[in-house]
């Protein structure tokens, strides 16, 4: 990549990336220009500013990204009530696409040639980003520092800052021993004793929520307003998706909701243990489900929780900018047209319990439903003949003498 001219780098201020920045301008004699977005992981990004200037860099991109990524990424995500491997809520692998784009953009607007990260060459991240910029700028050149240099413990990296005078700030408190990532929909951790799966995580590591031990006594009720599959109001007052995701943050943790510790499969192959703090994507969850138990056909909800496995994969491994992901998206969004309503639920010590569920558009009719008289709404004997034909390829094969078990 000797006619590298010019790198976006995406660009947190911390000890890796400002590491980066100094490595990239002397290993290829570039020019880097840094991106910092503000995605609701509850740090200041500004200081990122100060930190780029003083190492030379002269276009320096600060974004508040906050409601493009609940809007355009989270919401449509959780319209297919997307989960991966039956537990995890995709809270860092939705985030990567918004990155890799605004990256792209950045190029473009700044005519680099390149971009850069920060992703380890043992991660999924790596993964996002690069097949999310080449599917936007497919002639795109990808710098991935830790696949190239020796650079590969902390030690060496702090090393390498004091021989060249980049500046790291040091708060005078103990580092935390965590790998850590937050965005608006979660906050995740890996690494230190959670590298030995048989080891409890600490109570101290979490962020955002109290335990459940320590909830109030007292449940706490909201309801959600659904429009086209989305929460656009909580408690009857209208809410920007940024705002949602944020209250429900603060009310989840606050009740003990959204705690996870799993072992999860990495795409690039090994096995990777992670606790995470997801709240509000909790509840959303769990809301959103409710309010398509009564606005969804039958079919179309089983067919949504057949396709949804592949949709969580296709995240997770970086596949949102691919035809394929559009394609389910396309099919996932049509099926929210009705799926408009409120949703009451209580929120105690850590669990998230729907208590009610009613809807204009609501497939419900207690006319049928009923176990009193339904006044001829359903005849009953009608069930016979449909029972009797949904046997009949197993009577006939037990009168041929065959058994399937």
């Amino acid at each position: 990549m000797a006619d590298v001219k010019k790198v976006v780098l995406a660009y947190s201020g911390g000890l890796d990336t400002s590491v980066i920045l100094k490595w990239l301008q002397d290993t290829y004699n570039c020019e880097v220009v840094t991106f910092t977005a503000d995605l609701g992981q509850g740090e200041e990004v500004e200081p990122a500013r100060a930190k780029a200037k003083a190492m030379g860099v002269k276009e320096i991109y600060i974004d508040d990204l906050r409601e493009e990524f609940v809007r355009d990424f989270v919401f449509p995500m959780f319209r297919a009530n997307t989960v991966y491997e039956g537990e995890y809520l995709l809270g860092t692998s939705i985030a990567r696409p918004l990155i890799a784009k605004r990256l792209i953009e950045i190029a473009n607007e700044t005519g680099a040639d390149a971009i850069s990260h920060g992703a380890t060459g043992k991660g999924n991240d790596q993964v996002r980003f690069e097949l999310g910029a080449y599917a936007l700028k497919p002639g795109v050149k990808v710098i991935a520092p830790w696949r190239e240099w020796d650079l590969l413990s902390r030690e060496k990296l702090m090393d390498y800052a004091a021989s060249h005078e980049i500046p790291i700030e040091r708060h005078g408190k103990k580092k935390s021993p965590y790998s850590m990532d937050a965005n608006l929909l979660h906050i995740s951790y890996e690494g230190g004793v959670l590298e030995d799966t048989w080891t409890e995580h600490e109570e101290d590591m979490w962020r955002w929520t109290r335990s459940p031990e320590t909830a109030p006594d007292t449940p706490t009720y909201i309801e959600l307003t659904y429009r086209k599959g989305d929460i656009v109001a909580i408690d009857g007052k209208d809410m920007t998706p940024a705002d949602v995701l944020a209250y429900l943050n603060k009310v989840g943790g606050e009740n003990g909701i959204g705690r996870l510790d799993i072992v999860e499969n990495r795409y690039v192959g090994m096995k990777s243990r992670g606790c995470y703090e997801t709240p509000g994507g909790t509840i959303m969850l769990k809301g959103h489900r409710a309010i398509e138990s009564i606005t969804l056909d039958r079919e179309v909800a089983h067919l949504k929780d057949e396709l949804m496995p592949k949709y969580a994969s296709l995240i997770y491994n970086g596949y949102w900018w691919s035809p394929e992901r559009s394609m389910l998206q396309q099919m996932i969004d049509a099926s929210q047209v009705n799926v408009n309503g409120v949703v009451r639920l209580k929120l105690y010590k850590g669990n998230v319990i729907v208590t009610g569920r009613k809807s204009d558009d609501s497939l419900f009719d207690a006319n049928i439903a009923t176990f009193e008289d339904d006044a001829g709404a359903y005849d009953q004997a009608d069930a016979g003949g449909f029972i009797k034909l949904n046997a009949l390829r197993m009577r006939i094969a037990a009168n041929k003498g065959r058994t399937q078990f």
